[in-house]
C-alpha cells in the first residue's frame, strides 16, 4: 500500500443541531443523525481513499457489532481493513457527538479496543513496505509504547519510509508521554492545544519551534491547525503561515484527520510541505461542510489536480 494508517479507529454517531441535552424523557427532533467511519487512523484512511491515495489501516476493535460496522464502512470507501484485529470482549472505540448549531462537538466517549493495540498487532511487512505511514492517536495506544515499535519506525524510515503523527486528546499527561514518538517521526501535525501542552510553552510559534527541535534530522517539519485560522508550519526554512479557507462550518468534526489525509497525500505527490498543506486545508474545509468525518468527500480526486 501507498499509505498505512495505523492507531485509532472509532465508530461516530453524531446528531445535530444540539442545543441542550433534554430533561427526563423529553425529545427534540433533529436534522441529521449519522454514523462514520472516525478516529485519527480510520478517518485518515477514508480521506485518503476519497483523494484516491491507496491505503491501508492498522488497529484494533471490538469482536462486537460497532466493529462489523466500522469494517463496513471503511470497506465500502475503498481502504483495505486486513490489519485490524479484532478483540474478543472487548468493546470497539465508540463517540456520540452532539453537535451544536455553532459546529462545536462535546463528546461522549469509549476508547474500547484502541488502548490495548500493540506492536504485536502491526503487520512488519505492511510497514516496511508503505511509501507513508501516519500514526493516528499514538497518545491513547499505549501499547505502542514500546522499543520494539521505535525500532520498526527507524528501521522504516531507513528504507525510505515518510513517518507522520497526529494526535487524537488534549490530556496534558499524554501529551507529555507521546514525546517518545518525536525522534522516530518526520512530521508532526498537532493542534494548537496540544501543541502548547507538548512544548510548555506559551504561544503556538514558540511551540512549533521547540517541537521542531525533537524531531529528527531530515525532511522535517511540525504543522500546527489552528482551527479558522489555518495552520503555522515550522520547518528548516523558518515559519509559514497557511491561511484556512473561509467556508459555512456545519461540523468540525474530522477536520483535523482531512487535514492530514491531504498533507499525506501532498506528499506522496512530491509537493512540498507548503503545498502539501494548502492541499490538506481545501479538503478540510470540504468535511467542515457536513455532519462527520467523511462529510464532503465527493469529487475530493478533482482537489489533488486543483491545488
Amino acid at each position: 500500500m501507498t499509505v498505512v494508517t495505523l492507531g485509532v479507529h472509532i465508530v461516530d454517531v453524531l446528531a445535530r443541531p444540539v442545543e441542550s441535552i433534554p430533561a427526563g424523557q423529553d425529545t427534540h427532533l433533529l436534522e441529521q443523525i449519522r454514523v462514520t467511519a472516525a478516529g485519527a487512523a480510520a478517518a485518515t484512511a477514508v480521506d485518503l481513499a476519497a483523494l484516491g491515495v491507496p491505503v491501508a489501516s492498522v488497529g484494533a476493535i471490538g469482536d462486537d457489532e460497532l466493529g462489523d460496522l466500522l469494517l463496513m464502512m471503511m470497506g465500502r470507501r475503498g481502504v483495505e481493513v486486513g490489519g485490524i484485529v479484532r478483540r474478543p470482549g472487548e468493546q470497539t472505540a465508540a463517540s456520540i457527538l452532539p453537535i451544536r448549531p455553532d459546529g462545536g462537538r462535546p463528546s461522549f466517549h469509549v476508547p474500547g479496543a484502541n488502548l490495548g493495540l500493540s506492536t504485536a498487532d502491526v503487520s512488519r511487512e505492511t510497514v516496511l513496505g508503505a511509501r507513508v505511514v501516519h500514526l493516528g492517536g499514538m497518545d491513547v495506544t499505549w501499547g505502542l509504547y514500546d522499543p520494539a515499535f521505535y525500532a520498526l519506525l527507524d528501521e522504516a524510515r531507513a528504507a525510505g519510509t515518510i513517518v507522520t503523527m497526529d494526535l487524537l486528546s488534549n490530556m496534558p499527561d499524554l501529551m507529555q508521554g507521546v514525546r517518545a514518538f518525536l525522534p522516530h517521526v518526520d512530521y508532526l501535525l498537532p493542534n494548537e492545544e496540544q501543541a502548547l501542552l507538548m512544548s510548555g510553552a506559551a504561544g503556538v510559534e514558540e511551540a512549533a519551534r521547540s517541537l521542531l527541535a525533537l524531531l529528527p534530522e531530515g525532511p522535517s517539519a511540525v504543522l500546527v491547525t489552528l482551527g479558522a485560522d489555518g495552520s503555522l508550519i515550522a520547518d528548516a526554512e523558518g515559519l509559514t503561515r497557511v491561511p484556512a479557507l473561509d467556508v459555512p462550518v456545519v461540523d468540525t468534526t474530522g477536520c483535523g484527520d482531512a487535514y492530514c489525509a491531504g498533507f499525506v497525500t501532498g506528499l506522496v505527490d512530491g509537493r512540498d510541505v507548503a503545498g502539501a498543506a494548502r492541499l490538506g486545508t481545501a479538503l478540510a474545509a470540504r468535511v467542515a461542510g457536513g455532519l462527520g468525518s467523511d462529510a464532503g468527500l465527493e469529487g475530493a480526486r478533482e482537489l489533488r489536480d486543483e491545488k
